[in-house]
């Protein structure tokens, strides 16, 4: 069995890529997440879908839209669920934390429960990469932990994997998207069992 937390994360959605996400799948939190960034995006859209999973449902609505998608994902099994099911986008297997592109590449970046399955040191270097990725004006959609916490759960979703998180919390995240010099429009907590986490939206002045 791997130990290294990433190699956890990504044979835990290898194998549960379809438990996870149906490929019709539309949660209906996402569908209201997606109508609020919209308002933001120009008529067509550069888009960074960063944890694309299957790709399905932001890369497919905003693809079909007519907005340049570019998702990226650990997961193999993920790409290619999401190349076969999103074909007017692009797909890149990648591990976000290694990931670069040149500064000012995107109206929108998503990055939806991703974040929480890096080292927090990663976490923090990362949204400082989000920040410069952004056009002057682009938006931030991510959720990120509320509380503090890390853990992994065996068997997940009944794939036979391990699966791990971890994440320092909203104030910590708060200070890291306002240090990248992102601007904070909302910041709402989602409920999710005895928990849950924090779906913020933040733009680059």
């Amino acid at each position: 069995m791997p130990s290294e937390p990433k190699e956890i994360v990504r044979r835990g959605y290898d194998a549960v890529s379809e438990r996870y996400r149906a490929d019709d799948d539309e949660p209906p939190a996402y569908t209201a997440w997606l109508a609020d960034l919209r308002a933001w995006l120009p008529p067509i859209a550069s888009v960074l879908d960063l944890g694309c999973g299957c790709g399905v449902p932001i890369s497919r609505t905003l693809a079909d839209l007519g907005h340049d998608v570019l998702g990226v994902d650990i997961s193999a099994v993920q790409v290619e669920r999401a190349r076969r099911l999103v074909p007017a986008a692009r797909f890149i297997q990648a591990d976000a934390a290694s990931f670069s592109v040149a500064p000012g590449s995107f109206d929108a970046i998503v990055c939806l429960y991703m974040l929480i399955h890096l080292p927090h040191g990663e976490q923090e270097a990362l949204i400082r990469n989000l920040g410069t990725w952004l056009k002057p004006g682009g938006v931030l959609l991510a959720t990120v932990g509320a509380t503090a916490w890390t853990g992994e759960e065996e068997d997940w979703l009944g794939g036979g994997e391990r699966m791990w998180w971890s994440h320092p919390g909203a104030e910590t995240y708060r200070h890291w998207l306002t240090s990248a010099g992102l601007i904070i429009e909302r910041d709402e907590f989602v409920p999710e069992g005895s928990s849950g986490h924090q779906m913020v939206m933040a733009r680059r002045g």
